[in-house]
């Protein structure tokens, strides 16, 4: 029996496609065929009904601003329907005060949906928020964390140009907590498997974590025992030093 041999270039630009946690991308941001796919993915994903794909096709629609700098006129004149042009420029108005919760995993960001848009919310209050120790405290992956500040960097920081009509907020599910310590972590954990893990707890409990022993640290944790260089600091300028995280969450 012959194996199934994986493609090697994309089907509509003939651009040579990129490996990413076991999928095929194709990179090459003028493919016609992505463009449009990114189009339909964003109308569905932000609930935009009557934009499917033959609808994105008539309207020609190859970008995600277009959606929001078409005219109602345009619309009837494309769809030759004022009901089905009135319908669907009302869905996209409505559009305009989605989260970014929903917003966020509706840019075909590799590897960034719903799930990661949901624990960027409980560390980050907009999209300026986002940065690798913001990601890491929230749980998201290297490869997840990679790809997603690529994005802001390569296009949405140097191609945004205010046309999108969000706030780009987040909505925490989670009751916001008043802060009641700084916190920095020293070494391996033994009661949790991953520093990311302990942040987020550390976090939703009240403390900011850092990580390195800063100024304005009131705690320090180091769960391993070891007379590191931080402990020694934190002993001599008088910081609290914990010997497990369950000290802090009491």
């Amino acid at each position: 029996m012959s194996s199934i041999q994986a493609p090697t270039h994309c089907p509509s630009c003939e651009s040579e496609l990129v490996w990413l946690n076991h999928l095929l991308y194709c990179k090459n941001t003028s493919c016609a065929s992505q463009a449009q796919k990114k189009v339909e993915h964003f109308a569905k994903t932000v609930k935009i009904k009557g934009l499917g794909p033959a609808a994105v096709a008539k309207l020609g629609l190859s970008d995600i601003d277009q959606i929001y700098e078409i005219t109602l006129d345009e619309i009837e004149f494309c769809l030759n329907s004022k009901k089905l042009a009135e319908k669907l420029y009302a869905e996209i108005q409505n559009s305009k005060t989605v989260s970014l919760n929903t917003l966020l995993p509706a840019f075909s960001i590799p590897l960034i949906g719903k799930t990661a848009a949901d624990k960027l919310a409980t560390v980050c209050n907009s999209i300026v928020d986002i940065n690798e120790e913001n990601c890491s405290a929230a749980g998201l992956g290297p490869k997840a964390t990679d790809s997603l500040l690529n994005w802001l960097s390569k296009e949405f920081y140097c191609f945004y140009d205010g046309v999108l009509p969000f706030d780009f907020k987040f909505v925490s599910s989670s009751k916001k907590v008043e802060k009641i310590g700084t916190v920095c972590i020293s070494g391996k954990l033994k009661s949790f498997k991953t520093k990311a893990e302990a942040t987020q707890v550390l976090t939703n409990a009240g403390y900011e974590v850092k990580s390195s022993l800063t100024k304005d640290c009131t705690h320090l944790i180091n769960e391993s025992g070891i007379e590191s260089s931080k402990t020694q600091t934190a002993r001599d300028r008088g910081v609290v030093i914990i010997t497990s995280i369950d000290e802090l969450l009491i």
